[in-house]
């Protein structure tokens, strides 16, 4: 499933990578959305890989259950990865992800809720 340029910019910074049998998004940790994370660093929240894996479950549970079962995530300390074999679940999970990190109201209150791995 290749993404148009249009949609690979509408979930920008993160992004898509095709592979053989399945399309994994990432995103360099540690940038996008750092502010978010450091109301939290007094917890140990720094902001990444694993830490938005945190985030991305919390959203994943709260607001698109249906994915979970097709979603894998593979953080790393530098980069946040998630994968599926059914790229159109991943594509409507980064869509929906992408949009509440954008609403700050939405993702302060999902991070509230994030627990550190």
């Amino acid at each position: 499933m290749q993404l148009s340029a249009e949609v690979q910019q509408e979930i920008a910074p993160f992004y898509w990578v095709e592979h053989k049998d399945y399309a994994s998004v990432c995103l360099e940790a540690g940038v996008y959305l750092q502010e978010v994370f450091d109301t939290r660093a007094d917890e140990g929240f720094e902001g990444s890989g694993y830490d938005w894996e945190s985030l991305a479950r919390v959203y994943l549970e709260k607001k698109l259950p249906d994915l979970a079962d097709s979603l894998q995530f593979d953080p790393e300390a530098g980069m946040f990865c998630v994968y599926s074999k059914q790229p159109e679940d991943l594509l409507a999970f980064i869509r929906g992800f992408k949009c509440a990190c954008e609403d700050k109201p939405v993702i302060l209150d999902l991070f509230c809720r994030a627990e550190l791995d």
